[in-house]
């Protein structure tokens, strides 16, 4: 069996990054063309849905078909500031975005069964596949996936620190997965850090870190200097309209290091014009487009097409490895 190409869409409202006060979606209707290329190439997308997305007709219409076909698959998506039940945690929860993990473990439970029966109703079909809004979990998190049936995760950034992004003013900022594992693991829900005998499966990221060893022991202040900085940047399996080449070898490395999956992610509103500061106009768009052409013909020569669920039914039936020899 060929190792998996894991594509993962954080399907959300348009540019969020600008912290809107009043959130619009019209990027589900740019997903389409996004959808039949990767039917092109024979690779199924997973669609983390957050709330604004579930509600949004166009996107409703699209996922449906796509899972009665078996093209694609929708999971989770929680962005805590915006997912009912709704109460102010800050001043300005629209402009401060906090995380999940800033809430009570109530407040937790509550969001997330919202966004389960929302989800489950909407799409009929069970919800087992998740990523944590701006990439926050603790072992409450965790705990609480396991209790509503998820048994996919796709939170962890490994060697990356989500600390100096902060949510609540008053809280500490994002989870740092410095320690985290770069591999598939069964997570260890008193420690999401560390492997144990959950049935919840991590699969981190794709990041790969290509500065020598002791990178990582340069303090803080001094990586953002120009040549460390150059050291210490990691290459992500994520377009950014100028790393195309980066990705193409990130598929290598990982063939020849037999990694049995490889994780791509984007955001639905970067396939939209101006729905993200990064592919601000159309040119920009099909720039990605030709980009994500080259990118998955050479992905459908050396992977198999899989969703998160069924990547987790292979793992789970023995056919794959959980992770890396």
């Amino acid at each position: 069996m060929k190792p998996a190409f894991l594509i993962t869409i954080d399907t959300e409202g348009d540019d969020l990054w600008s912290r809107p006060k009043s959130i619009e979606t019209r990027n589900a209707g740019y997903l389409p063309r996004f959808q039949q290329l990767c039917e092109k190439h024979g690779l199924k997308p997973t669609y983390l849905t957050n709330y604004e997305m579930a509600m949004s007709k166009p996107f409703q219409e699209m996922a449906r078909d796509c899972i009665a076909r078996g093209t694609a698959e929708v999971g989770m998506h929680l962005h805590a500031w915006n997912s009912p039940p709704l109460g102010a945690l800050t001043d300005d929860d629209m402009a401060c975005q906090p995380y999940l993990v800033e809430y009570s473990t109530e407040v937790m439970k509550q969001k997330i069964g919202y966004m389960t029966h929302l989800l489950e109703d909407t799409f009929q079909t069970d919800m087992v596949s998740h990523r944590a809004g701006r990439w926050a979990i603790d072992s409450r998190y965790v705990r609480l996936l396991v209790e509503y049936g998820y048994t996919i995760d796709c939170s962890v950034t490994p060697t990356v620190s989500w600390k100096a992004s902060m949510g609540d003013p008053a809280g500490e900022g994002g989870t740092d997965y410095s320690g985290y594992p770069a591999d598939a693991y069964f997570v260890d829900l008193d420690d999401p850090a560390r492997a144990g005998n959950s049935p919840l499966l991590e699969l981190p990221m794709t990041v790969r870190w290509p500065a020598a060893a002791w990178a990582k022991w340069i303090p803080s202040r001094l990586r953002r200097l120009r040549g460390i900085g150059r050291l210490n940047r990691r290459n992500w399996m994520r377009p950014d309209g100028r790393n195309v080449a980066d990705l193409l070898a990130i598929i290598e490395g990982e063939v020849q290091a037999s990694a049995p999956y490889v994780e791509f992610m984007l955001h639905s509103s970067e396939f939209m014009p101006g729905g993200s500061h990064v592919f601000r106009n159309q040119q920009q768009i099909d720039a990605l487009y030709s980009d994500l052409e080259r990118l998955f013909a050479r992905a459908a020569e050396v992977y198999s097409g899989r969703t998160l669920k069924e990547y987790g039914q292979e793992v789970a039936a023995g056919l794959r490895p959980a992770a890396r020899a």
